[in-house]
């Protein structure tokens, strides 16, 4: 038990998840970071502890249903509660959709989509018993104005999006919010790769003529999360630098 508000982060090992894993235990929660790499995690989780917050690694497949639901049981029966839940957990596989293969979307549309709501409806039981709650569903940019070459990527976060609108709805009642934030173009060790031109590209379409950085998306989500968004609910905010105007 803790007295401590309660996040689970999922996809928290590195990028945007681990920002979010460190901003949220900086503002004094306890958070149960999730990914399939525990030592990845262990990794965060120390730094989290030497810098004087609290954190634990779990490990889980989120794109295993049953997995995922005894994850959230276990996390609120050890804690005796759950106050925030970040779906941030995704992957890609990209290509056109003439050669986009039926396993490529539906592999994506599960780890991206279905695992959001399998993680919330578990996780609702537990916020209403509290009459409090805070789910953000971390979505894309892609999701609102779609991407070339995915399709598979698009239709999930676009499917967040719809997700959290109606969530928001049913669960409004109860004292739990839901919120979307859409990232757009940010630093990570997978898009530090990426070839210069690409980088330039990309560029051109974004307002502020930078790319963000995952500490800015944490931002986000931490004011989400917090009491002063308590009557912010079933929203999309965009992190992304004008790209999606």
């Amino acid at each position: 038990m803790t007295d401590k508000p309660v996040a689970i982060v999922t996809g928290g090992s590195r990028g945007i998840g681990a920002a979010i894993v460190k901003r949220l235990a900086k503002d004094g929660m306890h958070v149960v970071a999730v990914a399939r790499n525990v030592d990845k995690l262990q990794a965060i989780c120390d730094e989290v502890k030497a810098a004087g917050g609290s954190a634990e690694p779990v490990a889980c497949d989120i794109a295993d249903s049953a997995a995922v639901t005894k994850l959230i049981e276990d996390a609120f029966e050890k804690h005796g509660r759950l106050d925030v839940l970040v779906n941030n957990a995704g992957i890609t596989k990209d290509g056109l959709i003439l050669r986009m293969e039926d396993a490529d979307f539906d592999t994506v549309i599960n780890t991206n989509l279905k695992s959001a709501f399998v993680a919330i409806r578990s996780a609702a039981r537990p916020m209403m018993r509290n009459k409090f709650g805070r789910i953000i569903n971390i979505s894309s940019v892609s999701g609102v104005i779609g991407n070339a070459g995915q399709a598979n990527y698009a239709a999930s976060k676009a499917g967040l999006i719809g997700l959290s609108k109606s969530v928001a709805k049913e669960l409004a009642s109860k004292g739990i919010t839901c919120n979307c934030v859409a990232p757009g173009f940010i630093t990570t060790d997978m898009t530090e790769v990426l070839p210069e031109a690409i980088k330039q590209g990309v560029l051109n379409f974004i307002p502020l003529k930078r790319f963000g950085s995952a500490d800015e998306i944490a931002a986000t989500v931490a004011f989400l999360a917090s009491k002063e968004a308590a009557y912010i609910t079933g929203q999309v905010i965009c992190v992304d630098g004008g790209m999606a105007m």
